[in-house]
């Protein structure tokens, strides 16, 4: 029973109050060893592949059709490497694989380890804003981010990333489409659908950063490529559903 409440069994609800996401651009073949083989990398140019940092803070998250004063909100903290799956009828679906998840109350961390494979620790997270930025830093986790408070639409992107232009670094901006979970044992793959509307991720400037969940990767030299924010969204999560991998 507990296998099966992991495979999200239900669709979830949630309003992103707030999303923001720092991607960083790996040489395909350092992070080739992080994803199952049911899985293959998105990649830009061939060359680069993708993890991202997304820092999100939820209202109300509940199962889809309850009411809100029976959601909860949280912050969560996802690790995620781009990635695509081709199922047998070759159909290809473009989404995200979870590394690593962190949120700010024990209440998720117990709920989200019933009902995914997603493995939630409790860390603390701390926001403030001051000066015309915010900064987002966890002590126990090692991480912290501080981003300029701006709409300004001539913000540059990332020095050494390798996009052209925010036109082709928001093909990776996160979150996908799609979230995937892969099953050794029995070769299938769980695919977690994600909806929202009106999503218009804004060019952030990083001002800094330091997250040692990346510096613990052995990465030789992760490229910070984009980062975007999203607010005030509703989105949900649809009931997980099963393709056979071979």
């Amino acid at each position: 029973m507990l296998s099966y409440l992991k495979n999200h069994p239900f669709a979830v609800e949630a309003y992103f109050e707030s999303s923001l996401v720092l991607t960083f651009a790996v040489p395909k073949e350092e992070i080739q060893h992080l994803i199952p083989d049911c899985l293959t990398l998105d990649t830009f140019n061939e060359k680069w592949a993708f993890i991202a940092v997304a820092m999100v803070q939820t209202k109300s998250l509940r199962p889809k059709g309850f009411p809100k004063f029976m959601g909860n909100d949280f912050f969560l903290i996802g690790y995620r490497v781009f990635v695509r799956f081709r199922n047998n009828a070759g159909k290809c679906f473009r989404g995200l694989y979870i590394l690593k998840s962190e949120t700010d109350k024990k209440k998720m961390e117990f709920l989200g380890n019933i009902f995914t494979h997603y493995s939630y620790t409790t860390t603390d997270i701390q926001q403030a804003k001051s000066n015309g930025t915010t900064e987002i830093n966890s002590a126990k986790s090692a991480f912290n981010i501080k981003i300029e408070n701006t709409n300004s639409v001539n913000i540059s992107l990332p020095d050494g990333s390798p996009f052209n232009d925010w036109k082709e670094a928001r093909r990776f901006a996160g979150p996908l489409p799609f979230t995937f979970t892969y099953n050794q044992s029995d070769n299938t793959v769980l695919i977690i659908e994600g909806v929202r509307e009106n999503w218009k991720p804004i060019p952030v400037k990083v001002v800094d950063y330091r997250i040692s969940f990346i510096d613990q990767l052995n990465l030789k030299e992760p490229k910070l490529a984009n980062a975007f924010i999203i607010k005030n969204i509703p989105y949900y999560w649809k009931k997980g559903r099963f393709e056979k991998w071979k």
